[in-house]
């Protein structure tokens, strides 16, 4: 059985460990602390995550733990400004099902899909540091600081900003940093507040934020950091949190208590210059750090994740040649980029708007951050021929459609799993949906006796589809291929297949 050794135990090494158990490979999930970690760090799903995770079949479990909808109340100055709700006018759609973000503590994402990889067959190994490792020709062999070894034929590092995988590979994280601003973070228990709402308090002295979560007695709170005579930022406890709390709230009946994970967080905008050297590839933090503006850290990360997941997947099992594993730099690497300017113009906006009544983090979001719109379409596994709006290496939308016995169903129940889909749209796309792989899934919509309908227009709609044509999905849900039905789609869509 082929294995995949993962460093790290987050949301990015548990969703990639996931997505390659699934697919019948061996995971190795090494993790060097010694129990698992239960600070809340990372607090929203955005909805391409919330799709990707959806696709996982652990969603349900995840939104029963979290909420959709949080008010921001905003203050200045100690006084109250106004509630608003970012998400207010969040609709689903047929194309567009988790319209929102989901508001959760990153623990419960970790534990869920430690809860997936267990039905798997799947473990976390708690207390594995990672020494160091040797590539060879077949494989990599890794060896742990207390003395155990163990041979996978490859090494992703999920390990974080300090990623010992990335050092041992002499890989840089190139960017910039700034020492003079930062931000202490922890988890506390409140009392004297309504835990309804985001509460943001902006003003001359800094920021202090804190953020409730749904069935939890615990807070995550977030500040600019009382100072030192000389400027210097003092670090996070329990009693500085309480005085900062008074000075920035102007209350004294808000009272914390048991504080938790606490850390400094520091701005850094760095990132790698490439994902991968031989068998040895890097996803997540350890490939990218950025500003929290926008919440786009551990969402970048999973989707990282689940682009690597089903290629890595394909490779090890034969559906694949290796060079499908250059696909995954080629197509995360300007997201990263993306990511970090985005993210910094953000940070930017919400340390302008601490001095502006009203403003909260919102100020932070200048573009769409649900992740809907990343895309691949200068990828060299994007092929599109019909020229249509939706283009090859876009995302696929989902979109509801009735099975041939009647049953009412919706595309992405279908997409579910490491398969491609291959949509076929009017009769005359029927003779390419013949004689594929075990590992592509055909749907014929419209395409006469047997084959699904589509009758009130919405997946015709959501892929921009006039005539017959055939669409290729690929197992993380992107457009690969684009083509008109009739002479010579057969061929070309197993000439796309073939070249994999």
């Amino acid at each position: 059985m082929k294995t995949v050794g993962i460093v790290g135990a987050g949301p990015t090494g548990l969703t990639l460990a996931c997505c390659l158990a699934r697919q019948g490979v061996r995971v190795r999930v090494l993790e060097q602390a010694a129990a698992f970690a239960t600070g809340s760090r990372g607090k929203t799903l955005n909805a391409r995550s919330q799709e990707a995770l959806a696709d996982l079949g652990i969603l349900d479990r995840l939104t029963a733990g979290g909420r959709t909808h949080l008010p921001f109340r905003k203050y200045f100055g100690g006084e109250f400004i106004a509630d608003t709700d970012p998400y207010a006018d969040a609709r689903p759609t047929p194309g567009t099902p988790y319209p929102t973000g989901l508001f959760l503590p990153q623990w419960k994402v970790e534990g869920a899909l430690r809860e997936l990889l267990a039905e798997l067959g799947g473990q976390v190994e708690l207390d594995s540091r990672l020494d160091r490792f040797e590539q060879g020709p077949d494989g990599v062999r890794v060896l742990l600081a207390d003395g155990r070894t163990l041979t996978a034929d490859h090494l992703v590092g999920c390990d974080g900003g300090r990623s010992t995988v990335r050092k041992q590979l002499g890989i840089p994280l190139e960017g910039t940093s700034d020492p003079e601003f930062a931000l202490v973070v922890g988890d506390v228990e409140v009392a004297g507040l309504e835990p309804d709402a985001w509460h943001q308090w902006f003003g001359p002295e800094g920021a202090l934020m804190l953020c409730p979560f749904p069935g939890e007695s615990v807070w995550q709170l977030q500040a600019t950091p009382e100072v030192d005579a000389d400027g210097a930022p003092l670090p996070p406890s329990l009693e500085s949190f309480q005085r900062l709390v008074e000075q920035r709230t102007g209350r004294r009946d808000i009272r914390l208590s048991r504080a938790t994970w606490l850390t400094t967080w520091r701005v850094n905008v760095r990132m790698v210059d490439r994902y991968r050297v031989g068998r040895v590839l890097l996803a997540g933090d350890s490939a990218h750090v950025h500003p929290i503006a926008g919440g786009l850290g551990m969402n970048t990360g999973i989707q990282d994740a689940w682009n690597l997941g089903w290629k890595l997947g394909h490779v090890l099992t034969g559906l694949a040649g290796p060079g499908l594993l250059d696909t995954y730099q080629e197509e995360r690497l300007p997201v990263a980029a993306w990511t970090l300017g985005v993210s910094s113009a953000g940070m930017a906006a919400v340390a302008e708007g601490v001095r502006t009544p009203g403003v909260g983090v919102e100020a932070g979001r200048l573009t769409d951050t649900s992740g809907l719109t990343i895309g691949y379409r200068d990828s060299s596994l994007a092929e599109d021929l019909l020229g249509g709006p939706l283009r090859a290496g876009d995302r696929a939308p989902d979109a509801p459609y009735t099975a041939p016995d009647g049953t009412p169903t919706r595309l992405f129940e279908t997409f579910a799993g490491s398969h491609f889909t291959l949509l076929g749209f009017g009769p005359d796309s029927r003779p390419a949906l013949t004689g594929l792989a075990p590992h592509v899934r055909p749907l014929a919509l419209a395409a006469g006796p047997g084959s699904a309908a589509d009758p009130d227009s919405h997946v015709r709609r959501a892929y921009g589809i006039e005539g017959d044509a055939l669409v290729l999905v690929r197992p993380d849900n992107h457009v690969a291929l684009t083509v008109p039905a009739g002479p010579g789609a057969h061929d070309t869509v197993r000439a796309y297949l073939a070249a994999l």
